[in-house]
């Protein structure tokens, strides 16, 4: 059995304006309680059973769900004496935990595909499964690093010191947890969090922390502009296409002559040397408030020629990730190809002079982001500057749009047409975000 555990406790605070004296989960998005939302979500993706943890207002949540029968779906309830954390709480009724169970913060209004979710933490074999996100506001954002293989490896709690670059990887509040793992916290019954307190502290008994990295929709109302927000965004129906049950909507977008500014003949090596291009924060931006995805897929041969590591690489685009954050603007999810078949160079390294399948043109980083994100091809995009762009977008089976800045199309590699040609980013996004609006009626 599936079991939801729902952390159902809070005032609101902040939004006593809207909610008078409701408890925090019980604040309406399009008629009907935020909980609400969540209880059929779960009922929809096959869980058993909900466990409700409450506190303020108990008397009116129970009053409004009873024992879940309307739902289909039981539910049960304990409620908290006193606040004691997200991870405090729930370990205080540790005993009516199942052996394995989804967490979900009650003030977060989410569309997530939680089927998918519970499938790739059985698959990890993980004791803990985090969902995170980038958002459009990581600067005072906790940051979650992993490694390459998905596993948790650092947290970055906020605030952030200047100059340094992370990730845009934020934890949801959204996890799929063993019940065995919190057996050491098993009997604590104190101010506990999940984020600061006990996810760093099963890392440091070398628990296996996973990281569900998904770009579908989950934000906390906790203000009255982020309620506001996504008020809107509902209305918009963003939230009802986000899950990837869905399949999704991208703009795939070249990195260098597309989003930064070319540099040196050996390419984009050092961190100092990234620079945005004009435009391109506010343009990713839009993509972002549109619901249309925004990946990245870039070639970069630096690594194969020995120019820079796979780590130098990753600090760059943090950097990128960083500067594109500062203004509220974030990338779904960024490829690269490291190979280069050409080989000759000092400091080279063999194993990745090779022909592979994913350096553009081919098509492999679009159809290796179509298996992770569920994506509607035939209706996605790909901006970029070259005619390798263009190639990789015919490849792919997706609309191509050159934009005139870095080479411009001047590379002449491919002898092939885009769909559409614009001067820059921004002129391309905006025409993007009017035919989509046009196609989803919104």
């Amino acid at each position: 059995m599936k079991q939801l555990v729902i952390l159902a406790g809070g005032k609101g605070t902040r939004l006593k304006d809207r909610l008078g004296d409701l408890p925090k989960p019980m604040i309406p998005i399009a008629g009907k309680p935020l909980l609400q939302h969540q209880i059929e979500l779960a009922g929809a993706h096959g869980f058993g059973e909900v466990l409700l943890f409450v506190h303020h207002r108990a008397d009116l949540i129970q009053e409004h769900f009873g024992q879940g029968s309307r739902f289909a779906l039981p539910i049960r309830y304990i409620t908290e004496k006193e606040p004691l954390g997200t991870a405090g709480a729930v370990l205080a009724g540790f005993d009516q935990l199942a052996d394995r169970f989804v967490v979900m913060y009650g003030d977060t209004m989410m569309n997530v595909d939680l089927t998918r979710l519970w499938s790739a933490h059985e698959q990890s074999g993980a004791d803990a499964t985090l969902f995170l996100h980038p958002n459009n506001h990581p600067l005072d954002s906790d940051l979650v690093e992993t490694n390459a293989e998905g596993w948790v490896t650092t947290f970055h709690n906020r605030p952030h010191a200047a100059g340094q670059f992370f990730r845009n990887l934020v934890n949801a509040g959204l996890y799929v947890i063993e019940k065995c793992a919190l057996e050491p916290w098993s009997h604590d019954r104190k101010l506990m969090d999940f984020g600061k307190d006990l996810f760093p502290a099963l890392l440091n008994r070398n628990a296996k922390l996973f990281g569900y990295n998904s770009p579908e929709f989950i934000k906390d109302i906790g203000t009255p502009d982020r309620y506001d927000w996504v008020c809107a965004q509902y209305e918009a129906g963003i939230v009802q296409r986000s899950s990837l049950a869905t399949p999704q909507r991208v703009v795939f977008l070249d990195r260098d002559g597309t989003l930064v500014k070319e540099v040196s003949a050996q390419g984009l090596h050092r961190i100092e040397d990234l620079e945005l291009l004009p435009g391109v924060s506010a343009a990713v931006h839009e993509l972002n408030q549109t619901g249309l995805r925004a990946v990245m897929i870039t070639n970069q041969p630096v690594v194969a020629k020995g120019f820079c590591t796979e780590e130098e690489l990753q600090q760059i685009h943090n950097k990128l990730e960083t500067l594109l954050g500062r203004e509220h603007a974030f990338l779904d999810r960024i490829y690269y190809c490291p190979h280069h078949p050409e080989k000759g160079f000092p400091g080279e390294r063999p194993e990745l002079k090779i022909e592979c399948k994913c350096r553009k043109p081919e098509p492999g980083m679009v159809l290796e982001a179509q298996r992770d994100l569920n994506i509607d091809l035939a209706n996605s995009w790909f901006i970029g500057d070259t005619t390798t762009d263009v190639q990789t977008a015919r490849n792919a089976g997706v609309k191509s749009i050159l934009v005139r800045t870095g080479h411009g199309g001047a590379d002449r590699k491919h002898d092939v047409a885009p769909d559409f040609v614009f001067e820059s980013l921004p002129e391309a996004v905006q025409f993007i975000a009017a035919r989509s609006t046009e196609t989803s009626g919104e």
